[in-house]
């Protein structure tokens, strides 16, 4: 099908939200949760089952539908329980202040229950939040993260920018444990507003972080991820806040008490973590 063949729905640009506007996030969960889904096409490449949906009624809204019938087990996760995690991570970013995951609803579909989450329309001549570049080239407001080498021999760095985006996104990761931290799992949406996507492998009760967002190893958390965490901290000790109350039949209670841990623990370290000893702290492939 070419561009001038597709339907309006599939070219037009996807409504956007600001994640910070609650009211704005909360309609669109209503419209996630609630609206009729049809599925148009599927992402090949993904190694679960992804499809690329539109919701009906009013404005047309792309998103992307994670079916739990569709998810290869994995030999560390607990099996047919990925598209809780990606709902589950969508909560801590919403109610934590991250703003780092589109939103996302858990809800039954046309291959059965899955995660259903707001496309993001990609800038693709965005600057990335992670790069792959030569020795040589490393520009300043990057922080090289680790050297690698070309299948044809060639040295190269993997570095992410020094921003306060970046270093949001390193704390938000350290708080869910996420196990796959790619830099394609990065996207900028056409306001510049850079989005994190594919948390799927998240929010394990025993240690798993895997990213590249390594720049800031024994560096004090900024005052901005301290608040944060202080806010997670107090919304974990109450049962009935929203996000108790969401995570739970999303998460095991190891789990739940598992972030809990990790939230008290990174505020009375005051820093970013160091990788754990023993445990391969880089997605592979890293970008």
């Amino acid at each position: 099908m070419s561009p001038d063949d597709a339907p309006a729905e599939l070219i037009v640009p996807n409504p956007l939200v600001d994640p910070t506007d609650r009211p704005a996030v909360e309609a669109m969960l209503g419209r996630l949760a609630g609206e009729e889904l049809r599925l148009v096409g599927q992402l090949v490449e993904a190694s679960n089952g992804v499809f690329l949906g539109v919701l009906g009624g009013g404005e047309p809204v792309r998103v992307i539908y994670k079916p739990t019938r569709g998810e290869r087990p994995l030999h560390d996760f607990p099996p047919a329980t990925l598209a809780q995690r990606e709902t589950a991570a969508f909560l801590v970013s919403h109610e934590g202040g991250y703003a780092v995951v589109p939103p996302t609803v858990l809800r039954e579909g046309p291959l059965g229950p899955g995660s259903v989450q707001l496309w993001i329309d990609h800038d693709e001549a965005a600057a990335p939040m992670v790069d792959l570049v030569a020795p040589d080239a490393i520009e300043e407001g990057v922080i090289p993260v680790f050297t690698g080498e070309t299948p044809t021999g060639e040295q190269v760095v993997v570095v992410h920018r020094d921003t306060e985006a970046a270093a949001r996104f390193a704390a938000y990761d350290c708080v869910v444990n996420n196990a796959d931290r790619k830099g394609s799992h990065v996207l900028v949406d056409p306001t510049g507003r850079e989005w994190g996507i594919d948390h799927g492998i998240t929010l394990h009760a025993e240690p798993k972080l895997r990213t590249v967002l390594w720049g800031w190893v024994g560096d004090p958390l900024p005052a901005a991820e301290v608040a944060r965490l202080a806010l997670l901290e107090s919304l974990l000790g109450d049962p009935g806040s929203a996000l108790v109350q969401g995570l739970v039949g999303l998460l095991s209670s190891d789990e739940i008490e598992a972030l809990t841990a990790r939230v008290s623990a990174l505020l009375a370290a005051g820093t970013y973590p160091e990788p754990d000893p023993g445990h391969y702290p880089i997605p592979w492939p890293p970008l």
